[in-house]
């Protein structure tokens, strides 16, 4: 049990013993999701310690705001240098069996879920193969064991364990944890590759953002407000 100003947020530990969490690809809006993880590390800790599946920037946070993109501006070599700084030389055992990656083998379009890393190279491999957008992340497509993969959310971009998972999205839909617009009850629902998105003025906002960097109170916004959903459906499903 946990104290949110005057809420209390008691939330069951058996469920959540067995429930794993689902991060959408949604590129730079996957500041949303670190608000949805300060939210559970602050008042459900255990719940990162189940599996955790993402596809595209649902398996990495932003850290920089990227510049204009051109043959010169190597956008994945940034992020593998970023990556290689932030992870522990241990990264790839702590991860190996919990974090499943989203990715899209290139040769067939088909989906693929990397989830065993044997070194800390492989697992910056995988989390950059799940993030590449053709043109967009680059020119020399990554690899992982020699094979070319792309972007996860161009063939599952809301990969699911099994019926315990809790899915999380910036885009206002069906997932668990997402945010509720004003107009989230239209009829109107668009499934991208496994993400429920409804037609919402809010979400057409949030496409037309998502590949490229908000400002900075717009990162905050986005945030909040991914802690504060978070909070809102541990506060109702505990």
């Amino acid at each position: 049990m946990a104290r949110c100003g005057a809420r209390m947020v008691n939330v069951e530990p058996d469920r959540l013993s067995k429930a794993s969490l689902s991060f959408s690809g949604c590129g730079f809006l996957c500041i949303y999701h670190a608000g949805v993880c300060a939210a559970i590390k602050e008042y459900v800790p255990q719940l990162l310690q189940n599996g955790i599946c993402g596809a595209s920037a649902g398996s990495i946070a932003r850290s920089y705001t990227f510049g204009a993109l051109n043959r010169d501006f190597h956008l994945m070599k940034l992020v593998r240098t970023k990556l290689n700084a932030v992870l522990p030389s241990n990264a790839h055992e702590i991860c190996t069996g919990r974090l499943r990656i989203s990715v899209t083998r290139f040769r067939d379009m088909e989906n693929v879920v990397l989830d065993n890393f044997q070194t800390k190279d492989e697992l910056i491999d995988a989390i950059c193969c799940s993030c590449f957008i053709p043109v967009y992340g680059g020119f020399i497509y990554p690899t992982f064991r020699g094979e070319i993969y792309i972007d996860g959310g161009a063939s599952n971009n809301q990969p699911i364990i099994d019926a315990n998972t809790i899915t999380v999205s910036p885009f206002s839909g069906e997932s668990d944890i997402c945010p509720r617009d004003i107009e989230s009850a239209s009829l109107f629902e668009w499934n991208f590759a496994g993400t429920s998105i409804r037609l919402t003025s809010n979400n057409l906002y949030r496409a037309a953002v998502c590949l490229f960097p908000p400002s900075t109170e717009e990162c905050a916004s986005m945030c909040r407000s991914g802690f504060k959903d978070a909070l809102r459906f541990l506060i109702n499903n505990g």
